[in-house]
């Protein structure tokens, strides 16, 4: 059954099931979540649950993954589903393509029970786009569905937000992401499994990205050079771009590891505020805290913040799709000047008051943004 494969949120298809069984299925749907945490695989599911024409399938609410329907929309070949992503290519929805949609979701259903049309990088709307559907929204057609996939409603629009039903997705539990890996193949042994599982922060996909035995040994070589006591700039560039780069030409690959490049750094980062504040961080590996340590001797907390900001920014930047070499080798430029500044020497001592919040702030993933995508740290 197409639901089997939708672990971690249970609940949720039980109280969708419920929803459909009582005629009170919404329009219009926002999942939002953590990447990787499987709010596309429940949507694709709920889309079979609707057009399987299995016998019994509209009183059990879940497609069989067997009959002509379910096969189609698994192939996204449909004629009443449909999936939309954000080309490769954009760092915005195209209104065309929004239009496409609109269209499609207007036409009567040609052999199902619903038309069900899914949005995904709805991050990624701009006013534009968002326009091109809102009289969609408004005035629904007839037994359609939309959902919409994003990370987080305070990136959506309000004139989006307002006319779909927020459907929050949790981080998927450490034993089912370590499950997932050990029946996947990407790990063989349970324990590893758990490991990577516990790092990834309940996101499969994440999970999947740091068993790569590469991004380990980079992550080991860039916080090595880093915490030496000259960084070379173009050297930390080049390794960073490295990285982004090894697997192929594949834009969408590219941003995911310099994300994960980024994240790595700011847990690094994060540790080596903490250092002096008297706190011992949870490190991936013990030389890493010997490295932060290193760093956290020579720079002062406050640094370290502004460093933490470049970091977020350029995820950011990445997240939108600015050139990623130039945002890569950027940040590496930003960094060693950072390290090597005025004033990078200090007395180890407590952070001053007015960077306090900003620390918790930062250190929690809770910077504020400012409207033209720099994080609001104060000066």
């Amino acid at each position: 059954m197409s639901w089997a494969r939708v672990r971690g949120h249970e609940q949720l298809a039980q109280a969708f099931a419920a929803v459909v069984r009582r005629g009170r299925l919404a329009h219009a749907y926002l999942f939002v979540g953590p990447e990787g945490v499987g709010k596309k695989l429940f949507a694709v599911a709920l889309a079979k649950a609707l057009l399987c024409e299995a016998p019994g399938a509209a009183e059990r609410i879940a497609g069989c993954d067997r009959c002509p329907a379910c096969l189609q929309v698994e192939a996204g070949t449909h004629p009443d589903y449909q999936l939309t992503g954000l080309p490769a290519d954009k760092h915005e929805f195209p209104v065309a393509l929004m239009q496409e949609l609109t269209r499609n979701l207007a036409r009567k259903p040609a052999r199902g029970r619903h038309r069900v049309a899914i949005l995904d990088d709805a991050d990624h709307l701009n006013e534009e786009a968002a326009n091109a559907f809102l009289k969609t929204l408004e005035e629904p057609p007839p037994r359609s569905l939309l959902i919409l996939l994003g990370t987080s409603a305070d990136r959506q629009l309000p004139t989006i937000l307002s006319r779909c039903q927020v459907i929050r997705f949790a981080p998927l539990p450490v034993e089912v992401v370590a499950d997932e890996l050990v029946r996947e193949g990407i790990v063989e042994q349970p324990a590893e499994a758990r490991r990577l599982a516990r790092l990834s922060g309940g996101s499969l996909g994440e999970a999947r990205a740091l068993a790569d035995p590469g991004l380990w040994q980079f992550r080991a070589d860039f916080l090595d050079r880093l915490s030496q006591p000259k960084p070379d700039a173009v050297a930390l560039g080049e390794l960073l771009v490295r990285f982004a780069e090894e697997e192929g030409k594949d834009s969408a690959v590219k941003r995911q590891r310099a994300g994960l490049a980024l994240r790595f750094l700011i847990e690094f980062l994060r540790a080596a505020v903490l250092l002096p504040q008297g706190q011992e961080p949870a490190l991936a590996e013990p030389r890493d805290l010997q490295a932060a340590r290193r760093l956290a001797e020579r720079i002062s907390p406050d640094r370290l913040l502004d460093v933490l900001e470049r970091c977020v920014e350029a995820d950011l930047q990445i997240d939108r799709r600015v050139q990623l070499v130039l945002v890569l080798e950027a940040l590496a430029d930003a960094l060693v000047r950072a390290v090597h500044g005025p004033s990078s020497h200090h007395t180890t001592g407590p952070l001053t008051d007015r960077r306090e919040d900003d620390i918790a702030l930062v250190l929690l993933g809770r910077h504020p943004v400012r409207e033209d995508g720099t994080v609001a740290v104060r000066a």
